[in-house]
């Protein structure tokens, strides 16, 4: 019997033909990101463990280290920092999901369910779309959660719902685009563990050497040019701006002074390179 044979008589007498069109794409898509949304809500202790951190670096930054970091041009208190804390806190939420993008696409090429995906007339880039869809949905619920422990705490928004939701949708779209880049981690390493390992390592100087949590004019001259051009700066100037909740003068430079701009041209290219990269991996990884 021939290898083609051979395949046919393994998949049900015909060799499937991946789905074409945008519309079958999208409906592909949309049943694998179900899948995975179901799959999370059966594993309660994925959403829990998730909501932890930061809801632990919201307690502990505010209570702990507020009194202590001083911000150019405003009083030194706690409340006045979690003014200024919570756009980066909502920020690193965001992106921090990226190490269980890379985990959960690792975990389906190692048992063997992409394998099972691959058998199916669907599109291949649908895998794909679908989980990182999902985990857009579970960090929407995160980042909800997550503001009504910002507002028990004494954070506030003061420029209107609007302008909030429009913060709220700038920091979805950097981990959506965020996401992109776990995708092509998780599929490019052998295991979870380093998948989670390798989606977090690189994620903390990208936080920390921004304007997240301190002021970029308290860091080295050489290292503020990084911060200001840093996509995650962009995004948390971007918000504080809309939720009003900027404390102190605006860092006098291009990307700070065009915050939402440049979030948004970043998301979208890091989401346009990332996810051709991702779905070009994959292709080549299943055949």
């Amino acid at each position: 019997m021939s290898t083609g044979t051979a395949t046919e008589h393994a998949v049900g007498g015909a060799v499937p033909t991946p789905r074409r069109g945008l519309s079958a794409t999208l409906h592909d898509s949309w049943v694998v990101a179900k899948r995975n949304l179901r799959r999370m809500s059966r594993i309660p202790e994925i959403v829990v463990f998730g909501l932890m951190q930061p809801v632990m670096f919201v307690l502990l930054f505010s209570y702990v280290m507020g009194g202590a970091i001083k911000i150019p041009g405003a009083n030194s208190s706690s409340d006045t920092y979690i003014q200024f804390l919570m756009a980066g806190i909502f920020a690193q939420t965001v992106t921090f999901a990226t190490a269980g993008a890379s985990a959960g696409i690792a975990e389906d090429m190692t048992k063997g369910l992409v394998d099972r995906f691959r058998s199916l007339p669907m599109a291949r880039s649908a895998v794909l779309v679908g989980r990182t869809l999902a985990d857009l949905c579970q960090t929407a619920f995160t980042v909800v959660v997550l503001a009504l422990v910002a507002l028990a705490v004494g954070w506030r928004v003061h420029d209107g719902v609007l302008s909030a939701l429009g913060a709220f949708g700038l920091l979805l779209l950097l981990g959506y685009a965020f996401s992109w880049i776990g995708a092509l981690i998780g599929l490019s390493v052998r295991s979870p563990e380093a998948a989670t390992s390798a989606g977090l390592i690189w994620l903390f100087p990208l936080t920390f050497v921004s304007n997240a949590f301190v002021p970029v004019s308290s860091m080295p001259g050489w290292l503020q040019g990084v911060a200001y051009w840093n996509p995650f700066s962009a995004t948390v100037q971007a918000c504080r701006d809309l939720f009003g909740n900027q404390v102190g003068p605006v860092d006098n430079t291009w990307p700070m002074q065009h915050a939402a701009l440049v979030s948004v041209l970043w998301s979208l290219v890091i989401t346009a390179v990332f996810s051709w990269l991702s779905v070009r991996k994959y292709r080549s990884a299943v055949g």
